[in-house]
């Protein structure tokens, strides 16, 4: 079965220990706006990209409802344009964690 290439997310509230929803995601590839989404009541956004997925530096950027954190960003690098990319995002109130998912 082919992958179709994708950037996605996933936001967790471990404090709460459920899906963060309504939260504004942005995309950036190497600086220019892609995409802004919200997570839906799963936590999730399933292709921020839009199918339009190319080599180069991509930023997530996540507003997140926390009393410490206003924002969080997170930088990668998309190499093989043939793959998912996964991006999901662990967060508490003084505390985030983030990884490459599959």
């Amino acid at each position: 079965m082919e992958r179709r290439p994708f950037i996605s997310t996933h936001v967790l509230d471990a404090a709460k220990g459920e899906p963060a929803r309504g939260v504004r995601v942005e995309l950036y590839r190497e600086g220019a706006l892609l995409s802004t989404q919200e997570t839906n009541a799963d936590g999730r956004i399933t292709d921020l990209a839009g199918g339009n997925l190319r080599a180069g530096t991509y930023r997530l950027v996540f507003h997140v409802p926390s009393p410490f954190f206003k924002r969080l960003e997170v930088e990668f690098a998309v190499t093989d344009t043939g793959r998912p990319y996964h991006i999901p995002l662990l967060l508490s109130p003084y505390g985030c964690t983030t990884y490459r998912g599959s």
